[in-house]
């Protein structure tokens, strides 16, 4: 039996946008239409594929939570489908940007997901390598936390993923991209700030301010905390490192942050950068997610070869410089 890959394109829309009427608009076609494709779906593959609420004053739910305020639900053969479905319609992209690489168009749209200390720091001259050599191409990044990222990569969403955490999905590979210089940052009038170097009985006690469960920069920093024995006497909780290097230069307490971060800050004397542990330079991985089986786009091999041959001091190629 073929399957018919209008009517998946359809279910496809369905399961990810949580919608019927949004899954309509998405694919310029009326709602009933794209009920009427699921229902033929399902009745080709002899199974059911989404859930639909019992009507009624005395239905009861039973069952895992709704997808949506509608109801809808994947059974599980409709969410083993979805699966299926995004790796398909992700080589279907991959080789259309092929064809259109190989007919000499050099065109095409690349969508990079990256964390936040990345996207502000990190990738512009990557960007500015690729945009170099291909000038008409579309470039969308899109930014988040280590989760939200690698989320988006498995949803076909984004073609590169960098974040600052690991992950742990089987269906990911996490390739190590390089290494960042992270430091204890304390306000300028904090009798730390007067220290080479501390221990930690020093930042045991202390009020902490940290990113969101899920963060790259909360990872390294609890497993610093875990290694040393350092309890917090409380943790503020912001979303991002620049907000967190604001909270420290105002006095709210410390934070392990990326030194670049707060590389302005410390210039300007509102912060001082102390070094724990003593015996060493803190640092922190970043990495790059690639799906497993999953062919990368033309510009997204052409991007990822760039992470490693660009000079991000000067946007250019290693050897262009040497």
């Amino acid at each position: 039996m073929a399957m018919n890959l209008h009517l998946l394109r359809v279910f496809f829309e369905v399961a990810q946008r949580r919608s019927f009427s949004r899954a309509a608009e998405a694919l310029f076609i009326s709602q009933p239409a794209v009920s009427k494709a699921v229902r033929e779906l399902e009745r080709q593959l002899g199974l059911p594929l989404i859930e639909r609420p019992v009507r009624g004053r005395h239905a009861a739910h039973v069952g895992p939570a709704p997808m949506d305020t509608h109801g809808m639900r994947l059974t599980d053969g409709g969410r083993a489908l979805l699966e299926h479905a995004r790796g398909i319609f992700s080589l279907e992209r991959a080789a259309l940007d092929d064809v259109r690489a190989r007919v000499g168009r050099e065109r095409g749209r690349l969508s990079i997901g990256a964390s936040t200390t990345i996207a502000g720091y990190w990738i512009a001259p990557y960007l500015a390598a690729l945009l170099g050599r291909s000038p008409a191409i579309e470039v969308q990044v899109r930014v988040g936390n280590t989760v939200a990222i690698a989320q988006a990569l498995v949803d076909c969403e984004i073609d590169v993923a960098l974040v600052e955490g690991t992950v742990q999905d089987a269906r990911i590979q996490t390739l190590r991209w390089r290494d960042e210089a992270m430091g204890i940052v304390v306000a300028w009038n904090d009798p730390l700030a007067r220290k080479r170097v501390v221990d930690a009985g020093m930042l045991n006690a202390r009020d902490w301010v940290v990113r969101e469960p899920g963060s790259g920069t909360r990872e390294v920093g609890e497993r610093l905390m875990q290694a040393h024995g350092i309890e917090p006497a409380r943790t503020i909780e912001l979303g991002s490192n620049e907000g967190i290097a604001r909270a420290v230069a105002a006095g709210i307490g410390l934070a392990l942050l990326p030194e670049s971060i707060v590389r302005e800050l410390r210039t300007t004397g509102a912060v001082a950068l102390v070094r724990f542990p003593r015996e060493l330079q803190l640092t922190r991985p970043l990495y790059r997610l690639q799906m497993r089986g999953r062919p990368a786009s033309p510009l997204a091999s052409a991007f990822c070869g760039l992470l490693s041959s660009v000079d991000p001091a000067r946007g250019r190629a290693r050897h262009d410089v040497e």
